[in-house]
């Protein structure tokens, strides 16, 4: 806003030059105020885009279930590790990600929605620092705060993700190696009660990880033809549709079976919804079928997490676990 000021007559007028610096210091000062947090604002709202929100559920959905496994639900020691586990850990997943998929990303029409975010090579630094921004001082706090072993698990956690996208071990282009490697998402069963000296509940622990091979595999059904033609063999490219329905069943099966040791209701949930996508896919094996059967997809764990919670709160309720 430019400031004209009008003078009445017989006043003396300043002199000119210093009002003129001065207007062009307000001028400048009120630009900087508007187009900064606009532009910081815009920043924001990309990298929590690029995170994938709908798929926080997927880190924090397992640290609030190995809260409540640990019977730990009122501890404010895990509160850092479930912080972790939205954001922070988010961004370094997908934008780690996103940085080594730009050219598979920008010939995927599912990308630049909220099924993934398509990123412009001028966007690298501000993703790859702002992932460390965001990371490092929980990672350090962790290293002085927890056990040996909780830190060692984080470790391991990291780096599956990172190494997941990134070379030289890119997983993500490795048949089955993709799928097994997201087994890694049960990871926060065992980090949250290392980290309250606690026992990890290991049928729950080894179903997350079953069930996450199976999803993995699954959802990777509809980018078939895009990571074909670009080269990349993931395990529904080399399996087909039908074979990673089949795939993705076998797993499901095993993550139901593993679940009923902790919560058979759980676990019913979990095999009619696991049936419902597979049996829908072996009906019509084809890429755009899970392309329809994505968002069901991705509404599993909030389902399955929202019965879960209701089973929390009875726990509660009755001073026990469900």
């Amino acid at each position: 806003m430019r400031i004209r000021t009008v003078w009445a007559r017989g006043q003396r007028e300043p002199h000119r030059r210093g009002q003129r610096t001065v207007e062009l210091v307000t001028d400048r000062s009120e630009r900087t105020s508007r187009v900064a947090p606009s532009e910081i604002g815009v920043a924001v709202r990309r990298l929590v885009l690029i995170s994938r929100p709908v798929l926080w559920i997927n880190t924090i959905g397992s640290g609030l279930v190995a809260v409540w496994l640990t019977g730990a639900v009122f501890d404010l020691r895990a509160l850092p590790v479930v912080l972790w586990l939205t954001l922070p850990f988010n961004l370094l997943i997908y934008g780690v990600n996103d940085i080594y998929d730009q050219e598979t990303d920008a010939a995927n029409p599912r990308k630049g929605s909220i099924e993934g975010a398509r990123i412009r090579q001028s966007e690298v630094r501000l993703i790859a620092w702002t992932v460390a921004i965001v990371n490092v001082p929980f990672l350090v706090y962790f290293v002085v705060a927890l056990p040996p072993l909780a830190i060692a698990v984080m470790l391991l956690y990291v780096g599956v993700f990172v190494f997941y996208s990134a070379p030289p071990l890119r997983f993500k282009a490795r048949p089955f190696v993709d799928s097994l490697s997201n087994a890694a998402y049960a990871l926060p069963l065992v980090i949250v009660p290392a980290a309250l000296a606690a026992t990890p509940v290991w049928p729950a622990v080894l179903g997350l990880m079953a069930w996450s091979v199976a999803k993995h595999a699954f959802d990777a059904v509809q980018d078939i033809v895009e990571d074909r033609d670009a080269g990349i063999a993931t395990t529904a490219v080399r399996l087909g549709a039908r074979g990673t329905a089949l795939w993705s069943g076998a797993w499901w099966v095993v993550s139901a079976a593993l679940f009923a040791v902790v919560s058979v209701p759980v676990a019913a949930v979990d095999l009619v919804i696991a049936g419902i996508l597979v049996g829908s896919l072996l009906r019509d094996p084809t890429p755009q079928t899970g392309h329809r059967l994505y968002r069901l997809s991705v509404a599993f764990p909030y389902v399955a997490g929202s019965f879960a919670g209701v089973l929390l709160l009875v726990s509660i309720v009755l001073g026990g676990r469900p």
